[in-house]
Protein backbone atom coordinates (compact mmCIF):
# COMPACT_ATOMS: atom_id res chain seq x y z
CA UNK A 1 0.00 0.00 0.00
CA UNK A 2 3.02 2.54 0.53
CA UNK A 3 4.19 2.29 -2.85
CA UNK A 4 0.92 2.71 -4.44
CA UNK A 5 0.09 5.87 -1.98
CA UNK A 6 3.73 7.37 -2.91
CA UNK A 7 1.82 6.98 -6.81
CA UNK A 8 5.44 4.72 -7.05
CA UNK A 9 5.32 1.50 -9.84
CA UNK A 10 5.82 -2.10 -8.29
CA UNK A 11 8.08 -4.26 -10.04
CA UNK A 12 8.51 -8.06 -8.93
CA UNK A 13 11.93 -9.52 -9.17
CA UNK A 14 12.86 -12.74 -8.01
CA UNK A 15 16.75 -14.82 -7.33
CA UNK A 16 18.00 -17.66 -6.65
CA UNK A 17 19.71 -18.27 -2.94
CA UNK A 18 23.36 -18.41 -4.84
CA UNK A 19 22.98 -14.63 -6.19
CA UNK A 20 20.29 -12.67 -3.89
CA UNK A 21 22.85 -11.04 -1.65
CA UNK A 22 25.00 -8.19 -2.87
CA UNK A 23 28.10 -10.30 -0.97
CA UNK A 24 31.22 -8.59 -2.11
CA UNK A 25 33.15 -7.46 -5.72
CA UNK A 26 32.06 -11.17 -6.91
CA UNK A 27 33.64 -12.68 -10.21
CA UNK A 28 34.64 -8.95 -10.87
CA UNK A 29 36.74 -8.26 -8.22
CA UNK A 30 35.68 -4.82 -9.55
CA UNK A 31 35.94 -2.80 -6.14
CA UNK A 32 34.73 0.54 -6.70
CA UNK A 33 32.25 0.13 -3.67
CA UNK A 34 33.30 3.59 -2.10
CA UNK A 35 32.53 5.82 -5.78
CA UNK A 36 29.73 3.93 -7.62
CA UNK A 37 28.15 1.23 -5.33
CA UNK A 38 28.94 -1.31 -7.58
CA UNK A 39 28.22 -4.61 -5.92
CA UNK A 40 27.95 -8.18 -8.22
CA UNK A 41 24.42 -9.30 -7.47
CA UNK A 42 22.67 -6.28 -7.28
CA UNK A 43 20.47 -6.55 -9.90
CA UNK A 44 17.50 -9.44 -9.66
CA UNK A 45 15.32 -11.05 -12.65
CA UNK A 46 12.46 -9.09 -13.38
CA UNK A 47 8.84 -11.06 -12.77
CA UNK A 48 6.94 -9.45 -15.83
CA UNK A 49 6.88 -6.22 -16.43
CA UNK A 50 6.48 -3.37 -13.94
CA UNK A 51 3.07 -2.85 -12.91
CA UNK A 52 2.49 0.67 -14.51
CA UNK A 53 -1.12 2.08 -13.64
CA UNK A 54 -1.07 -0.33 -10.79
CA UNK A 55 -4.21 1.14 -8.44
CA UNK A 56 -4.55 -2.25 -6.02
CA UNK A 57 -2.33 -3.69 -3.77
CA UNK A 58 -4.31 -7.06 -4.38
CA UNK A 59 -2.82 -7.28 -7.86
CA UNK A 60 0.57 -6.91 -6.18
CA UNK A 61 0.16 -9.54 -4.11
CA UNK A 62 -1.38 -11.90 -6.42
CA UNK A 63 1.55 -11.07 -8.92
CA UNK A 64 4.17 -12.08 -5.69
CA UNK A 65 2.24 -15.23 -4.71
CA UNK A 66 2.27 -16.64 -8.88
CA UNK A 67 6.11 -15.56 -8.73
CA UNK A 68 6.68 -17.86 -5.46
CA UNK A 69 4.99 -20.70 -7.32
CA UNK A 70 6.51 -20.85 -10.18
CA UNK A 71 9.80 -20.15 -8.70
CA UNK A 72 10.07 -21.31 -5.34
CA UNK A 73 13.36 -21.68 -5.02
CA UNK A 74 13.98 -18.35 -5.24
CA UNK A 75 14.03 -14.84 -3.26
CA UNK A 76 11.22 -12.50 -4.06
CA UNK A 77 11.03 -8.90 -3.89
CA UNK A 78 8.95 -5.76 -4.35
CA UNK A 79 10.60 -2.64 -5.66
CA UNK A 80 8.90 0.70 -5.82
CA UNK A 81 9.82 3.15 -8.91
CA UNK A 82 9.52 6.71 -9.06
CA UNK A 83 8.59 7.53 -12.52
CA UNK A 84 8.72 10.85 -12.27
CA UNK A 85 12.28 10.74 -10.85
CA UNK A 86 13.58 7.75 -12.76
CA UNK A 87 15.28 5.67 -9.16
CA UNK A 88 14.18 3.37 -7.43
CA UNK A 89 12.36 4.87 -3.76
CA UNK A 90 12.09 1.32 -1.84
CA UNK A 91 11.94 -2.60 -1.78
CA UNK A 92 11.48 -5.22 0.34
CA UNK A 93 11.50 -9.00 0.45
CA UNK A 94 8.36 -10.96 0.25
CA UNK A 95 9.60 -14.24 0.25
CA UNK A 96 12.54 -16.33 1.09
CA UNK A 97 13.03 -20.28 -0.42
CA UNK A 98 13.01 -23.06 2.22
CA UNK A 99 15.85 -23.66 2.68
CA UNK A 100 17.30 -19.60 2.46
CA UNK A 101 18.51 -18.00 5.88
CA UNK A 102 18.64 -14.82 6.77
CA UNK A 103 21.67 -13.04 5.65
CA UNK A 104 23.58 -11.29 9.20
CA UNK A 105 23.11 -8.49 9.87
CA UNK A 106 27.08 -7.66 10.25
CA UNK A 107 27.25 -9.79 6.68
CA UNK A 108 25.23 -7.25 4.92
CA UNK A 109 26.54 -4.83 1.86
CA UNK A 110 24.43 -1.72 1.88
Amino acid sequence: QYLLNNGWTPCIEFEDEAHAYADGHGWSNLDSSINAGYYDNRYWVMWKLPMYGCTNTDEVLAECKACKAAFPNCYVRVAGFDNIKQVQCASFLVARPPTGAACAVDARQV
